[in-house]
C-alpha cells in the first residue's frame, strides 16, 4: 500500500513539474562540477566547471542533501513558517492530513499579504511558489508523511523565526519590538529560546 503512494507521489511530482516553469535555467552542457580554481576549469554559462574528463561519481555524491525530501510529523507536528529564497517547493501527502499555507509578499496598494491555505490529504499535491512564506502544520491525530520537491539544486531554506530571534549576534531589542509592535520583555524572553535547525 506504501509503495502504491510512492509511486502515485513521483507520477504526480513528474507531472507538475513537467508543466511548472520555475526552475533554473536549462544548462548548454550535461552538467557542470563547479570548481575555484579557473586554470584546471572549462568556462561555461558565466561559470567556471571541473573539466568533463575529469569528473567522477564523487562529484555527484552528497550524503543527505538533494532536493527530494520525504518529511514525517508527528502528531500536531509542525514544520514552521519558512522560505526557500531560490526555489519552487511541490508537496505531496503519502498519509495523514496537513494544514498548508503560503503568504503573498509585495501586496498591491490597500491590500494585505494574502494567506493561501489548503487541507491535503494522502494523494493531493500542493505547490508553494519560490521565495515565499509558507508552512505544514498535521492537524491529524496520527502522524503523516509528506513528500517535497523543490526546483533548484539549492533552493536555499530561511526559518523565521529561527532567523529573527535566534540570529548570532542578535537583533537589538529596539528593532525588534518596533518591528512586531511588542513590549522588549517579549523579544527577551524570545531570542532566550533554544532556536534549533529544523531541517
Amino acid at each position: 500500500m506504501a509503495l502504491k503512494y510512492f509511486v502515485l507521489t513521483i507520477v504526480i511530482l513528474a507531472v507538475v513539474t513537467s508543466i511548472s516553469h520555475a526552475s533554473d535555467p536549462s544548462p548548454l552542457q550535461d552538467f557542470c562540477v563547479a570548481v575555484n580554481d579557473s586554470k584546471s576549469a572549462v568556462f561555461v554559462n558565466g561559470k567556471f566547471c571541473k573539466d568533463p574528463k575529469d569528473v567522477t561519481a564523487d562529484d555527484f555524491f552528497r550524503p543527505g542533501r538533494n532536493s527530494l525530501a520525504r518529511i514525517d510529523f508527528a502528531p500536531y507536528g509542525l514544520n514552521p513558517p519558512h522560505t526557500h529564497p531560490r526555489g519552487t517547493e511541490v508537496l505531496a501527502v503519502l498519509e495523514g492530513t496537513l494544514y498548508v499555507g503560503f503568504v503573498l509578499s509585495n501586496p498591491g496598494p490597500n491590500m494585505k499579504n494574502e494567506l493561501f491555505t489548503k487541507i491535503l490529504h494522502p494523494g493531493d499535491v500542493f505547490i508553494f511558489p519560490i521565495g515565499l512564506i509558507h508552512f505544514q502544520f498535521n492537524v491529524g491525530k496520527t502522524k503523516a508523511v509528506a513528500f517535497a520537491g523543490l526546483s533548484s539544486q539549492n533552493p536555499g531554506v530561511i526559518t523565521i523565526a529561527n532567523a529573527v530571534f535566534g540570529s548570532d549576534p542578535p537583533i537589538n531589542d529596539d528593532v525588534l519590538a518596533k518591528a512586531f509592535q511588542v513590549d522588549k520583555k517579549v523579544v527577551d524572553y524570545l531570542q532566550s529560546q533554544f532556536w534549533w535547525d529544523n531541517n
